[in-house]
This record gives C-alpha cells, sequence and structure tokens, in this order.
C-alpha cells in the first residue's frame, strides 16, 4: 500500500573472541571478514532509555536483551559494494521494475481505483528540496515527490547519477533488494536487537552512539539543521546524504549508525511489540514480533527500519537515537533508505 500511496498521492580484524564467551574453540581466532567488526556478545537495555525526552510509545518499555557475537559492517553498503553485486547477479531492484498491478491491488483496500498508466511506471521517492511551506507536519507526502525513474543507479531521478558517489551509501532499496545483496554476500539482515548493541558500542544504556549528550549532533550525525524541511542551514557540511566515514565512529569503530540513511533489519514492525514483551524472563537473541502491525499503514506487511536519516530533525521524527524504530513496507525505497549486514561465525566458516 505504502507504494501505491507514493504513487497516487504524490505525483506525484583480527579479532579473539573472549574465553568468557560460549564459543566453538574452532572460532577462537577467526579473522573478521574485510570491511566488518566482532560485536561481542552482550546484555543491553534495548528500547527507550529513561532519560530520553524524545522516545515515543512504540520504543517502550526499555528492557533488558541479551545478544550472541556477531560480525557487523563498519558502514552501510555503498554504491560501489551494491554495483559489484549488481555486475555479478544482473539483479534488477524493486525501484527498476515494472508495476505489476494485479499483485499490488492484492494489498489494498477493496475496490481501490488503478492510477493511470502514465504514473503508475517503475520509480521511487525522493525527497522535495523544493518544498516551500508545510501545513500540517503529519502529512509527510508534503515533503516527498514520487520521482519516475528514481533508483539505486540515479538516486534523484533519470537524469542524475552515482559517477564520483562510489563511497556514498547505496539508496533506493526495498526489503527484497537488501535480502538478494546478503544472499549473494553469505550475509543477512541485523535483527532489532543487534543492530542495537552495536550502535551501543562500548555502552549498554546510551541514547546516542556517542553517549547522552544532545549538544554534538551535527558533529556526530548526518541529520538535518534548520526548520524542517523548509530550510536546511547544513551546519554539519551535508545538505543531504554524505559518503561513508564522513563522521566520527562509535567506540568501537562503527560509522554512521546514526543519521544519514535509514538501515532497514530483519525485524517486522509492530507498535505494540514491546508493550507485549515478557520481560519478566530473560529475553535471548529477540528475532523481533510475530506479526506486523502499523495503523498508520494496515494493509501491508512493514519491517523496522533503524538509525534515522540525513532528513531526521528534533521537529519531526528526532530518529538520531538507538532506540528509534520506523517501519518500512516490502516494496518501498527512498533516497535515505540503505542498509547494512551482519554475519555469525558459523555463516563465515561454512562459505
Amino acid at each position: 500500500m505504502m507504494r501505491y500511496l507514493q504513487i497516487i498521492t504524490i505525483p506525484f580484524i583480527l579479532i579473539f573472541i573472549g574465553c568468557k564467551e560460549k564459543t566453538n574453540p574452532s572460532l577462537v581466532e577467526l579473522k573478521a571478514p574485510k570491511g566488518m567488526i566482532w560485536i561481542k556478545g552482550k546484555t543491553f537495555l534495548q528500547g527507550a532509555k529513561a532519560l530520553d525526552a524524545y522516545a515515543m510509545p512504540r520504543e517502550k518499555p526499555g528492557h533488558n536483551v541479551t545478544v550472541d557475537g556477531f560480525f557487523i559492517d563498519v558502514t552501510e553498503v555503498t554504491n560501489k559494494q551494491f554495483k559489484k553485486f549488481v555486475d555479478a547477479t544482473n539483479y534488477v531492484t524493486v525501484a527498476e521494475r515494472k508495476i505489476d498491478w494485479e499483485e499490488m491491488k492484492k494489498q489494498l483496500p477493496p475496490g481501490t481505483p488503478k492510477p493511470h498508466d502514465s504514473i503508475l511506471q517503475p520509480g521511487s521517492l525522493v525527497f522535495n528540496k523544493n518544498v516551500g511551506t508545510v501545513v500540517n507536519m503529519n502529512n509527510y507526502y508534503q515533503w516527498w515527490t514520487w520521482k519516475i525513474g528514481a533508483n539505486w543507479k540515479h538516486p534523484e531521478g533519470p537524469e542524475s547519477t552515482i559517477i564520483g558517489k562510489d563511497n556514498h551509501p547505496v539508496v533506493h532499496i526495498a526489503y527484497e533488494d537488501a535480502l538478494a545483496y546478503c544472499k549473494w554476500s553469505n550475509r543477512r539482515l541485523p535483527t532489532e536487537a543487534e543492530w542495537e548493541a552495536a550502535a551501543q558500542g562500548n555502552n549498554t544504556d546510551a541514547i546516542f552512539t556517542w553517549g547522552n549528550d544532545i549538544n554534538t549532533l551535527t558533529t556526530n550525525a548526518n541529520t538535518w539543521q534548520g526548520i524542517f524541511p523548509v530550510k536546511n542551514e547544513s551546519i554539519d557540511g551535508f545538505e543531504l546524504i554524505a559518503s561513508v566515514k564522513s563522521y566520527p565512529p562509535n567506540n568501537i569503530g562503527l560509522y554512521d549508525m546514526l543519521g544519514n540513511v535509514w538501515e532497514i533489519t530483519s525485524d517486522l514492525f509492530n507498535v505494540n511489540y514491546y508493550q507485549e514483551l515478557d520481560i519478566s524472563k530473560p529475553i535471548i537473541n529477540p528475532t523481533g514480533a510475530k506479526t506486523a502491525y502499523n495503523p498508520s499503514n494496515p494493509y501491508q506487511e512493514e519491517y523496522v527500519m533503524k538509525g534515522g536519516s540525513f532528513l531526521c530533525h528534533e521537529s519531526y521524527c528526532a530518529s538520531f537515537r538507538i532506540s528509534a524504530r520506523m517501519g518500512v513496507s516490502i516494496d518501498s525505497g527512498s533516497d535515505h533508505t540503505g542498509f547494512r549486514t551482519v554475519a555469525t561465525p558459523e555463516m563465515i566458516l561454512n562459505n
């Protein structure tokens, strides 16, 4: 349904695993794959933090979670990395494919009218840099444009290019696209719990990847400064997307876990998931809700995305926090959505 609305509404290491961890002896001297680092198994506070003034109901209550160790990409998957995958497999992303109305309408309310063929064309969402005024901040369609021809190779539309942008995170990636890349690279998407464990670094209950001080936001993450969405003062030096590693890493060496682009995880998005958890017993390696639920998009299954993006501002979503979570439908992509991958030691040994 989200893709329909977009079209209709907007004309639109060497690492050593410590002896205290429960680890197969054969894995003790396993090297981290290139571009990845090891996240030690840990127990941490997932979800809302007590001092986080921006925490939303879907992030509450905060609860202790334990995850086993895993490898994770140091950066978001880049254009260069994704191109290597496409060149090897001839993969065509969701944003590049012809839209199948018969398939799409199965996920829409009965009787939904078919849009004109001139609109029902391959494309994706692009941020409208020319928005002048905003009447209602709840109507996010005001600052999005459905751009026919926008995809990972043409992030701002058919006339744009990724030439010279090898180190930008790949965008306009739908859930299915991320899964295809993971299969090819012998990786998988992180669970929401794994993602938060990695974002915490050596911390266990921080609001941000650098600690709890919001005053250093602009020097630590690519977010929106000024009046959202009509004026970006670019205090951090970037108006929109930035190359990976443009900001300092967290205390274990991970870059851009907050800001720049949203990152897709493997968990289903359910706004009631945390409230329905049984926190009276240990929660170990959770894989998210059993069913998706988002009253704002009731007809389509969504997955959790994490980390916020270059569009995040305190006046709107304030999603530049570790606990922030939003849903993304399976067939949706945009110019601020990407991903990074993880791998377990077993996956590496079996490769």
